[in-house]
């Protein structure tokens, strides 16, 4: 049986509340990277009309999370270094989604949907159940965890 992926929403933006990302309601253009999502300063735009994965929101939130809080407040200007996300931000911000998924109970599969990921969803979920956390250093890096209590963190956002 598929899963109701928008009977997951309340705890998603219960999460992201606890932890700070704001997430505003917004109209946005129907040609939007992920539909009815986009980064803005610090917080995340949602048009829910046209959202068609909630757990989008869990990845977008994991790019805010691992940016400095410096360039966090420039995201979605002209005024953000480039190039945003590097490639070591995607990954990150990747396996943050992951713990993020892990710590509010929600099934993989809503944040790694079959739409998403390039076609990598099915092996990003069996590399994360097997205990492999590509880009888990970067992640101990920025401080937001420990390579020996993964998936558990430190803090949710990067200082």
């Amino acid at each position: 049986m598929p899963l109701n992926e928008h009977h997951y929403l309340p705890k998603i933006l219960g999460f992201l509340s606890e932890i700070d990302i704001p997430v505003h309601e917004k109209p946005l253009p129907a040609d939007t990277f992920l539909p009815g999502l986009e980064l803005g300063p610090g917080c995340l735009y949602v048009d829910y009309a046209q959202l068609k994965y909630p757990g989008d929101l869990l990845h977008e939130a994991g790019h805010l999370a691992v940016t400095t809080s410096e360039q966090r407040a420039l995201i979605g200007t002209d005024a953000i270094q480039q190039p945003w996300p590097t490639d070591g931000e995607e990954i990150v911000a990747i396996l943050w989604s992951f713990a993020a998924a892990r710590h509010i109970d929600l099934p993989l599969e809503i944040v790694f949907h079959p739409n998403g990921y390039k076609g990598y969803s099915d092996w990003l979920i069996e590399s994360f159940e097997s205990g492999t956390y590509i880009g888990l250093p970067l992640l101990e890096w920025m401080g937001l965890t420990e390579s020996q209590a993964f998936p558990k963190m430190k803090q949710w956002l990067r200082g």
